[in-house]
């Protein structure tokens, strides 16, 4: 496997020229600067570069193994993971009054970046911790919050979500895991039950684990008005010191039964938890009972967007893969045109049709992700109620599509680098195969792409009538009006503006058939994947339009740096080759849904 290098020029790009540092300018980063932000990019690319990225192929050929309960990872994830919490880079987009560094989330999700790409089995840990992080600081009590966040914000104490049961699959209604009130005592629990696919559900990284498990109460009813949540530690804290120093206690009453053969990720421990073998697994109410669903959303969120982020990470890594092998691989001729010598497989106009594209894709996803974290940093931080309100707006809309179009696009760029390589990249030796196989969970993760989809086309667009989507849609158009006044990059002008005109045609006519008092779910269901993938493809060839602006500009005004060249050709590919074929969305929503309704599986 090639090494790796975290892109930080392409950073750099995105959160100074694009999105113009703006985070930086909101309330409570008053302390942050341009030049903090650098440092702390280079130095992240370091962690990745040298400590992560060495074990990514050897992590995956070694795995996990379980030995009487307890998960072996593979050699030098330890020691990575310490020296990630060492440089405390767990907090970095915390805020400081949970004892994080307190950086926008645009910069940590850049941070995240380098750090999938470096290493996907091992960035998912601390992945799983900010999610819980994000829960517990939006639901916990103030004992909770106290005790578990400031070792969970540093990292020496990591989080897990336990969500599905073998019955239950995406179906959350149906668990039934249960949570049984100590007599004696109120806000604590004996949970009995079964868990599975839990992300680094047991592990020796960190001194304990700590689990966030929907479950249900006794009495509870059917449905998902009746699931809670709950904390449940790998080792409880003596009742005499919580709030304390948080001393660890006694093992808990939750075991690893099974660790799953995954097609990737062999590094990443996939756990299947069983609560309560003895006496009952000690947990504790977290937030109100009977609303479990809804703070498990919280936490959920938050994660969609990171897993968006990790495909994109992945991509990074395969682009880099590619792009190395094609510049050493010799094969064949240059034509007479090009010098009609012996070449690199580079020189190949199909070959190079792949890595463009791979990279094209690969630069519009990055700056979509990193815009949708600049927009939660406004709905966090912004002054004014309305701007947080907009900005939140657009981050609702972004996420689904940040989460599942990023995710499925991460698979054909890792997929297209094996082709580069061609029979060298379907042998495991290679390094190709395993960015696949990585990439492969991530559309399944966190609610699969399928569910991102009929949440953007059903209830986020139902929910406001559109009206957040047409606000993105505006500033696509704008941004195609800025291309078309420019004589060198009208044709990408054009190109956008009729993407947009798409969606916006497409958005119409969702939300009129979902509207529908018959037929509208069925319709949801029939158009949302289709439209998903045509807002993913003119959203990131927005971003494209935006980048071609700015290297244009920086072009203009003198700059003799191959960057802004390269950037040009990507965003030309993405604008007038990659929008195309997502543009083809248009009409198989317009196809409508009659050969879906009438198909009987049973039959073929």
């Amino acid at each position: 496997m090639f090494p790796f290098a975290a892109p930080v020029r392409d950073f750099r790009f995105v959160l100074e020229e694009l999105l113009e540092h703006g985070s930086l300018a909101l309330p409570g980063f008053e302390e942050a600067s341009p030049d903090l932000v650098e440092a702390v990019l280079e130095e992240a690319a370091r962690l990745s570069n040298e400590v992560w990225a060495p074990l990514n192929a050897s992590g995956d050929a070694q795995g996990c193994q379980l030995k009487e309960g307890c998960v072996q990872l593979p050699d030098g994830f330890i020691e990575a993971y310490r020296a990630y919490v060492e440089g405390g880079w767990n907090g970095i987009g915390v805020s400081e009054a949970l004892g994080g560094q307190g950086l926008p989330e645009v910069v940590a999700s850049a941070v995240q970046e380098m750090l999938h790409g470096a290493n996907m089995a091992l960035g998912l840990c601390p992945m799983l911790t900010a999610g819980a992080i994000e829960a517990l600081a939006h639901h916990g009590s103030d004992e909770q919050k106290a005790l578990y966040l400031p070792r969970l914000v540093e990292g020496s104490w990591t989080g897990t979500m336990n969500l599905t049961e073998p019955q239950a699959g995406s179906d959350l209604s149906r668990v039934r895991t249960r949570a049984v009130p100590c007599s004696a005592e109120s806000g604590r629990y004996r949970l009995f039950g079964q868990k599975i696919f839990i992300t680094w559900g047991e592990h020796a990284a960190a001194e304990n684990i700590i689990h966030l498990v929907l479950a249900r109460t006794p009495d509870a009813p059917e449905g998902n008005r009746g699931i809670s949540l709950f904390l449940v530690p790998k080792y409880l804290e003596p009742e005499s010191l919580v709030g304390a120093d948080g001393s660890l206690g006694e093992r808990n009453d939750v075991v690893c039964a099974s660790i799953e053969h995954k097609l990737g990720i062999h590094g990443s421990p996939t756990c299947t938890l069983s609560f309560g073998e003895h006496d009952g697994a000690i947990g504790y109410l977290v937030g109100e009972e009977g609303r479990g669903l809804n703070h498990m959303f919280t936490m959920m969120n938050e994660a969609r967007h990171k897993v968006g982020v990790q495909g994109i990470g992945v991509a990074e890594r395969a682009c880099q893969h590619a792009f190395a092998y094609a510049l050493e691989r010799t094969q064949g001729r240059s034509p007479k045109a090009r010098g009609a010598g012996d070449c690199t497989i580079s020189d190949h106009l199909d070959v190079r049709r792949m890595l463009l594209s791979m990279r094209a894709r690969t630069d519009a996803l990055r700056a979509l992700a990193l815009y949708c974290a600049a927009q939660l940093d406004v709905a966090r931080h912004a002054a004014g109620d309305a701007e947080r309100r907009a900005a939140q707006a657009r981050v609702e809309v972004l996420i689904p599509v940040v989460k599942a179009f990023s995710t499925d696009q991460a698979v054909e760029i890792a997929s297209l680098g094996i082709q580069v390589h061609g029979g060298m990249g379907y042998i495991e030796e290679t390094g190709a195969a395993q960015l696949l196989r990585d990439a492969r969970i991530a559309p399944i993760y966190e609610g699969t792409n399928g569910i991102q989809a009929l949440d953007l086309a059903g209830r986020k667009l139902q929910r406001d009538g559109g009206a957040a989507l047409m606000s993105l849609i505006d500033d696509v158009e704008a941004t195609a009006q800025a291309l078309a006044a420019s004589p060198e990059l009208a044709c990408l002008g054009e190109s956008l503006a009729a993407g947009g005109a798409d969606l916006r045609a497409a958005l119409v006519l969702v939300l009129e058939q979902g509207a529908d008092p018959e037929f509208g779910p069925d319709a949801v269901q029939a158009y949302a994947t289709p439209f998903l993938a045509l807002a993913g493809h003119v959203l990131c060839a927005w971003q494209m339009g935006r980048t071609a602006l700015k290297a244009r500009a920086a072009l203009d005004a003198g700059s003799d740096d191959p960057f802004y060249t390269a950037k040009l050709q990507s965003a030309d590919f993405a604008l007038r080759h990659w929008l195309p074929v997502g543009r083809a969305n248009r009409a198989v929503i317009e196809a409508g849904m009659a050969s879906l309704a009438a198909f009987d599986a049973a039959v073929h």
